[in-house]
């Protein structure tokens, strides 16, 4: 055979094989994850775990689109949509109640599973823990059930303190429920608890101005997406002006902050990962109830604490999950 014939014979199959191919390649299933804040901003460890323990790798049988509101709530709905229209098998919020809300009001068919720390009941996304109906089921955590502990923890690091702050996104119904069981245990002790609306990062600046012209003793970060993608800031802010702080999850301490008590989001996230994997196998989410996380985790980081002048009683040691030196 002559090169040129060669060439032809070889062009000729390659201008068909791919179409024969493409017809005996499976189909990889596709899923979207939304999220309020910024890519690198959430720790997707735990989520990749469940999947991983659902047969389900991430660019091998399974395709994963991001979908990042880079802390602009006003995006979620846009973003919903986009992964509606590339018609993916399945929808995860991660994070708020507003990322969940925003697929629900994108699709009622397509599944969602979210992983949250608010009561779904109570925020309208499922009919009932045990049954939620519908297109929509998930995991919990619960943290918005969790202001009234973390005003305990602060009063037991500073017993004399009785004014209170707390940073909180108005618009999240969660920060709400927080701040009035944070109000309430303030009440208890005989306190008040004062409370900082933010919608934008620049409003935290502010926010800090005015608790230091209030006086305020010591403070409570909200679990809002805005003050996980703002960190560094809060952090930063609250050393600068020697507030004691206790934030709600971990990786604020592990950043510099104070204290933290809240829920293990990696732990949370692995369920997420499994009711995935059931859900792509053919279970529903109406018949799938919705999880409670129930591991949390008290961290206190010493060298802040020393840093502001603030000494931990070994009582508060004695019941943290980690120290940080």
């Amino acid at each position: 055979m002559k090169r040129r014939e060669f060439i032809a014979l070889v062009g000729g199959i390659a201008a068909t094989w791919p179409v024969a191919v493409r017809a005996q390649q499976p189909i990889v299933p596709s899923i979207g994850v939304l999220y309020l804040g910024a890519p690198g901003f959430y720790d997707l460890s735990g989520f990749r775990q469940g999947l991983k323990e659902a047969n389900l790798f991430e660019g091998q049988n399974l395709v994963v689109e991001y979908r990042w509101a880079n802390g602009d709530a006003n995006r979620l709905p846009e973003l919903a949509d986009d992964l509606v229209s590339h018609r993916v098998l399945l929808i995860v919020p991660l994070g708020s109640s507003l990322a969940t809300g925003a697929a629900k009001g994108a699709t009622a068919t397509i599944p969602i599973v979210f992983g949250y720390g608010g009561d779904p009941v109570r925020d309208g996304l499922v009919e009932s823990i045990n049954r939620p109906g519908g297109n929509v089921t998930g995991v919990s955590s619960l943290s918005g059930e969790l202001g009234g502990k973390r005003l305990g923890l602060l009063h037991e690091l500073l017993p004399g303190a009785t004014r209170f702050a707390m940073l909180v996104r108005s618009d999240n119904p969660t920060e709400q429920t927080i701040a009035a069981q944070a109000r309430t245990a303030a009440a208890t002790i005989g306190g008040s608890l004062d409370v900082y609306d933010v919608i934008n990062p620049g409003d935290i600046d502010d926010a800090f101005d005015k608790m230091i012209r209030d006086r305020i003793q010591a403070l409570l970060v909200g679990t809002d997406t805005l003050f996980a993608t703002r960190r560094t800031q809060v952090v930063i802010l609250a050393a600068r002006h020697a507030v004691p702080t206790m934030y709600p999850f971990r990786d604020s301490p592990q950043a510099g902050g104070l204290m933290s008590y809240g829920p293990n989001l990696p732990d949370r996230d692995r369920y997420v990962g499994l009711y995935v994997g059931r859900i792509l196998r053919g279970e529903k989410p109406a018949d799938l109830p919705v999880m409670q996380s129930s591991k949390f985790e008290f961290v206190i980081n010493l060298q802040t604490a020393r840093t502001i002048g603030i000494d931990i009683p070994a009582t508060l040691l004695a019941r943290t999950d980690e120290v940080i030196e």
